[in-house]
């Protein structure tokens, strides 16, 4: 069950300027949708998911890996505000730059969004309160674990071809729940997979 405050945060975040012009008849489907250079805006209810473990407060700062085109850190900007930040960090410089645009659209402020390798986090920002990873990795990149701070979560697809979303929550050291089977694009980059897949 997904608590009230998502389910408000994201009726605050219009879904239709996230997604390209030619599909945007389809942006309140519940399902991943294209948002080209092979990647995908996720699932409303996924990111109803992935914002409900992470337990969104007022005032926190979150690391977005896999900005794609900015709907996801949209939601959780609108948890945390308004003295919250969300930094979003997109391989793709294409995207980020569309993710820029769609952000100012919706009058959505407290989101840096950096081009970049997200599976090495971004430590000049670091710690953070949460972490949300919108693409599967090969394991866990140590270096955002290492970027989670003390009692901070991070949601995490793990796994190629097969999937698991993993919870992980440090205290003195990090534990890692598995949740539920779950499908993301792979996260490219130095800790995840090496090359870019299914570019268009």
């Amino acid at each position: 069950m997904v608590s009230n405050r998502v389910i408000e945060a994201m009726r605050k975040v219009p879904r239709d300027l996230f997604v390209p012009d030619e599909i945007r008849s389809r942006s309140y489907d519940d399902t991943p949708l294209p948002i080209g250079h092979g990647q995908t805006i996720s699932a409303p209810h996924m990111v109803a998911i992935m914002c409900d473990l992470l337990d969104l407060k007022p005032g926190m700062k979150v690391l977005e890996v896999g900005g794609g085109s900015g709907y996801h850190a949209a939601v959780m900007a609108r948890l945390v505000e308004p003295e919250g930040h969300v930094y979003a960090v997109e391989i793709v410089p294409e995207l980020a730059k569309q993710a820029m645009k769609n952000l100012r659209d919706a009058g959505i402020r407290n989101i840096t969004v950096i081009v970049g390798d997200g599976s090495k986090g971004l430590p000049d920002h670091a710690p953070y309160d949460r972490i949300s990873v919108a693409a599967a990795a090969p394991d866990i990149p140590g270096p955002l674990k290492d970027q989670l701070a003390k009692g901070g979560r991070m949601v995490i697809p793990v796994g190629a071809g097969f999937e698991r979303l993993v919870l992980v929550t440090r205290t003195d050291g990090t534990t890692e729940e598995e949740l539920m089977d779950v499908a993301f694009v792979p996260l490219v980059g130095e800790y995840g997979f090496k090359s870019r897949l299914n570019q268009d």
